[in-house]
């Protein structure tokens, strides 16, 4: 299987954004599905559990897939995927979200937290990024304290084994850190920063890092 898997340093730092806005590139050169197997904090509409960020990555990606293959196991509890499913009497093993992420044609996996977000029984969500040997795209919001978060993801995604593609600095407002620089030096990988007002310049980085035609 081939395709990407995306992480983050933590919550809020525009982990789906960040994906969505890699599903539309890819979609320019080739076919892209997307899978997001377990999420938590789903909406109830007329009694169903309705996803936010899996329904955000199926409208970028160009698969016709259905929502249920997307994101499989919906919960409506805030909390990590794993304590999610438990409030919600259900048990999800590691086998049942490898299953979840399964895909004939290019895939970008968007986990549920960061790595060590507990994502199922005796499950943390680098289970799975192992499971599925696809490289990582960490995503950071571009702040102070950003070298720290990204270097620790870096440090137990190697210990893991993990192929790096990238680690995105999610730059929510415009700043002066020198936070790519030190990231690349000290973590030893790709850095790609998405601003919004030089969004063809991050394509074009981002699409070379990826070797994208």
């Amino acid at each position: 299987m081939k395709g990407l898997f995306i992480s983050g340093s933590g919550t809020d730092v525009g982990k789906t954004f960040i994906a969505q806005h890699l599903v539309n590139l890819l979609t320019q050169s080739k076919i892209v599905s997307v899978r997001k197997p377990v999420e938590s904090d789903c909406q109830v509409v007329n009694g169903d559990l309705v996803t936010k960020d899996a329904f955000k990555l199926l409208k970028a990606s160009n698969v016709d897939d259905d929502i249920d293959i997307v994101c499989p196991h919906k919960f409506h509890h805030c909390s990590s995927a794993e304590s999610a499913s438990k409030v919600g009497n259900i048990e999800l093993s590691l086998d049942q979200l490898i299953d979840a992420c399964v895909s004939d044609s290019f895939v970008v996996v968007e986990g549920a937290g960061g790595l060590l977000s507990p994502m199922a029984k005796d499950t943390l969500n680098i289970d799975l990024a192992k499971s599925l040997a696809l490289p990582l795209i960490i995503v950071v919001k571009d702040e102070l304290g950003a070298i720290n978060q990204a270097l620790l993801t870096i440090k137990v995604a190697r210990q893991y084994q993990l192929e790096i593609a990238c680690v995105v600095l999610n730059q929510f407002e415009p700043n002066t850190l020198e936070n790519a620089s030190a990231i690349r030096h000290y973590g030893g990988c790709n850095v790609a920063i998405y601003n919004s007002s030089l969004i063809a310049e991050f394509n074009q980085i981002l699409g070379k890092i990826l070797r994208l035609s």
